[in-house]
């Protein structure tokens, strides 16, 4: 188990020395410095797991170091230490967020007592963070197909191994999942998981986003924020969509994990780290290194355990497991009573090909939950939910529209047409295929290019 980290700021060396050692004998990390000063500077390239700050010290008083402290972007709690306090004095601190209020002279029961209710309550809000973050997620690794039970097998030899991981597989296949779930049963559960979204973040900012900087370092720089690098120390940082990083921030980013260290923009001296990295692609880095777009050497640095996650039309065994716990889950949050899908709806569903994976799946299944009124999904309502979105298609291409070439207006046909024929079959395939006068892998592939999808 990781030890939780203590800073103890008080300007009286007995007291520092005295909490240290109570501390340090309790099983916690424990350093100290003099003055408020010193112990903002600290927080600024350290990962504090709770802050014993004395209201009276030497220039900085400790009322303003926890409004500096509070305003950070992460800051930990703070538990105030007086040695002569007062109601006003434990009003105002708490007020500014101190968690709890210490006097001198100082019990050893008190003491230990108020650290661990900081840090409980650090724990708890935490761990709330993360349900909600599992919550927007609204799915687990749900299957009981043989590809699926591997892939718990590999989780848990990868959670015990600590190694570098990456996770291969399509759109919406549960790649953040499963480097959540390998975190959550590793021994750095307790410290962040940090997600990089290397798509989303643009390349001019790349680097401000992992390193972060110091206040001052460039002229919009008000403040100090830190970057993801030091948010996951001694935690798992992960890279989602890894191959959307430029070369540049790829030769970059292979030194800092290289070294284990980097170096915030304005930061006099590198700051250390000790995390474990996990990264995730769509896209095969194989073709990329081909190409020149991805460096080998970075490659091979994330490509110590590779986990490949299957598409759902791979696993279609475990479609009636994820509808059944989709139709439940959103039932509940929307406050309604749980429906049921009968076998041809069903049959539906089977048969479709699934391009989105297990989050298209969820995206569908919401849909019928809010708009079908009745307790049982049947064909039909595939139609219904269909002809409402068709409707609405039809109105916008024909009205107001800046591309209504032929090329075009032929695409749109022979896209809708084909998907009427699918949902005419129930997504059959070799069926819709006959009846297209198409051998099915032309079929499949004019899925894939026309980029058909169940609510086209």
């Amino acid at each position: 188990m990781t030890k939780e980290n203590i800073l103890i700021i008080d300007d009286e060396a007995s007291i520092c020395s005295s909490l240290k050692g109570i501390l340090e004998d309790e099983g916690f990390l424990a350093k100290t410095v003099e003055s408020g000063e010193l112990g903002l500077e600290m927080l600024k390239s350290q990962n504090v797991d709770l802050v014993l700050l004395d209201i009276w010290l030497p220039k900085m008083s400790g009322i303003e170091v926890l409004k500096k402290i509070k305003a950070m972007e992460e800051s930990p709690p703070v538990v105030m230490i007086s040695g002569h306090g007062t109601i006003e004095t434990a009003v105002t601190a708490t007020k500014l967020g101190a968690h709890d209020f210490l006097e001198k002279p100082l019990s050893l029961e008190k003491v230990i007592l108020t650290v661990r209710n900081a840090l409980r309550q650090k724990k708890l809000e935490e761990e709330n963070l993360l349900l909600r973050e599992r919550q927007r997620g609204r799915y687990y690794l749900i299957g009981e197909s043989p590809s699926i039970q591997k892939l718990r097998k590999e989780i848990e030899m990868t959670a015990v191994a600590g190694g570098t991981v990456l996770i291969y597989g399509e759109n919406g296949t549960g790649k953040e999942l499963v480097a959540r779930l390998i975190h959550q049963k590793s021994q750095r559960r307790e410290k962040r998981f940090v997600e990089v979204n290397c798509s989303a973040v643009p390349d001019d900012l790349m680097e401000i986003e992992l390193f972060g900087y110091l206040k001052g370092a460039f002229p919009q720089a008000a403040r100090d924020k830190k970057g993801k690098l030091l948010l996951a120390h001694e935690g798992t940082l992960f890279f989602d969509e890894v191959g959307d990083l430029s070369l540049k921030t790829q030769a970059i980013l292979f030194r800092a994990i290289s070294e284990r260290s980097f170096e915030p923009l304005g930061a006099a001296a590198p700051l250390s780290f000790e995390g474990r990295i996990m990264a995730a692609t769509s896209r095969s880095l194989r073709d990329l290194i081909a190409k020149g777009r991805f460096r080998e050497d970075f490659f091979f640095k994330l490509n110590v355990i590779p986990l490949t996650l299957p598409p759902l039309r791979e696993r279609s065994e475990d479609i009636p497991l994820l509808i059944d716990h989709f139709l439940k889950h959103f039932a509940a949050e929307y406050g309604k009573k749980p429906k049921t899908m009968n076998p041809e709806a069903l049959g539906a569903f089977l048969h479709y090909i699934w391009p989105g994976n297990v989050s298209e799946l969820m995206n569908v299944i919401e849909r019928f939950v809010i708009m079908v009124p009745e307790d049982v999904i049947d064909s039909s309502h595939l139609t219904l939910l269909v002809e409402t979105r068709e409707l609405e298609y039809f109105s916008d291409f024909f009205e107001g529209r800046d591309d209504r070439t032929l090329d075009k207006a032929k695409e749109h046909f022979e896209r809708r047409y084909i998907h009427g024929v699918l949902m005419r079959n129930g997504w059959d395939i070799p069926q819709s295929a006959s009846d297209l006068n198409l051998d099915e892998k032309e079929l499949r592939e004019k899925i894939k290019t026309l980029n058909i999808t169940f609510v086209s």
